[in-house]
Order: structure tokens, then C-alpha cells, then sequence
């Protein structure tokens, strides 16, 4: 059997703390969530401000990315050159959330949700930069 690595509760604040840094200095509301690699949810926050729809939308996208190991922009991307693939059942298909990578493994994302998608992504990049 081999050993596969997981995100910890400390690596999950971690995270949620420099996404919500990132998010506050630029003064932006947000929803931030981070899932693990089936997509569950392991932390999430909703930032004083953040439209209520903002919630499911980071969770979706954060679902979106842990299943496939890639940023759900590559989804979004492939909707506009193939508009079918918008019934791919993986989550929302919008710019805003990374996977999380470890000794190559996929082992969860963050999406982020409130504000324009390449900040939203530029905010979950802060997260997995966090962890190292």
C-alpha cells in the first residue's frame, strides 16, 4: 500500500489566512474555500461584504479543481472552444481556484469567489504559496 500525503488543520488556516491577506489588502469581499482531494470541504470563510452566492461559487470551483489536479480556468478555457463540456460534471467551470500539489500529488484546491475570477485566482494563488 503506498503513502499518500493530506492537507492538516494547520495547513488549512495557514492557507485561509494568506488568502484572506491577500483579499484584504486589496480590499476585496470574498469567499474562500478549501477542499481536499475528493473535493470535501476542509475550510471555507465568507469575508464581511460577500454576496451569499459567492459561497457556492468558491466551493464549486474548489470541488471543480481538487478532482481534476488542474485550475478551473483550464475548464472555462475548454467551454469557450468546445461549449458541450459545460455539462462536465466536476463543480463550476469558472476561473478562481487552484489545485494543491505535493510530492506531485493533487491533495486538495482553494476557490475563491467575489470579485473579478483572475483576482479571485490571484487570491487562492496566495493560499497554496502559503503552504511552501
Amino acid at each position: 500500500m503506498r503513502t499518500k500525503p493530506c492537507l492538516t488543520s494547520v495547513d488549512v488556516k495557514k492557507m485561509l489566512a494568506a488568502c484572506e491577506a491577500e483579499a484584504a489588502k486589496n480590499k476585496w469581499a470574498v469567499a474562500i474555500s478549501i477542499v481536499d482531494d475528493g473535493g470535501y470541504q476542509l475550510g471555507f470563510h465568507r469575508m464581511d461584504g460577500t454576496s451569499a452566492i459567492s459561497t457556492e461559487v468558491a466551493v464549486g470551483k474548489a470541488l471543480t479543481s481538487a478532482r481534476t489536479g488542474r485550475p478551473s480556468k483550464y475548464f472555462e478555457d475548454r467551454v469557450k472552444e468546445r461549449p458541450a463540456f459545460v455539462t462536465f460534471p466536476a463543480g463550476v467551470l469558472i476561473q478562481g481556484a487552484l489545485p494543491i500539489i505535493h510530492q506531485n500529488e493533487c491533495v486538495g484546491a482553494i476557490g475563491v469567489s467575489g470579485v473579478q475570477s483572475q483576482e479571485d485566482e490571484q487570491i487562492a494563488l496566495a493560499g497554496v504559496k502559503a503552504l511552501g
